[in-house]
């Protein structure tokens, strides 16, 4: 498996647009191929904060997300929302450490 987390930080003005933008890219990456998981997570304590978890089959997977048309819908229309630059942390999944262990 292959997962990202994708540290976002949105300008206060923007949140309840942010977490509408995502909604569409969830449910396209939901129904790709390759995605097993795909959660919009917003920081209780500071509601401008998310983390994007993602989970793919492999990174193969991962890279053609960036080629989906909702994918670069949501990229397009939140880049001037951010506070700072969003940050992806690519991880290696330990447990379950196979696919057919997670699902």
């Amino acid at each position: 498996m292959y997962v990202v987390c994708v540290h976002v930080h949105v300008k206060d003005a923007h949140v309840e647009d942010f977490k509408a933008a995502c909604k569409p890219n969830h449910e396209g990456t939901i129904a790709e191929a390759g995605a097993l998981r795909f959660d919009v997570l917003q920081q209780l304590d500071d509601p401008t904060r998310f983390v994007l978890y993602e989970v793919y089959r492999d990174e193969a997977a991962a890279k053609a997300h960036k080629d989906t048309a909702h994918y670069q819908t949501w990229r397009d229309t939140v880049a001037d929302w951010m506070a700072s630059p969003r940050e992806g942390v690519k991880h290696a999944s330990c447990f379950p450490a196979d696919i057919d262990d997670a699902w």
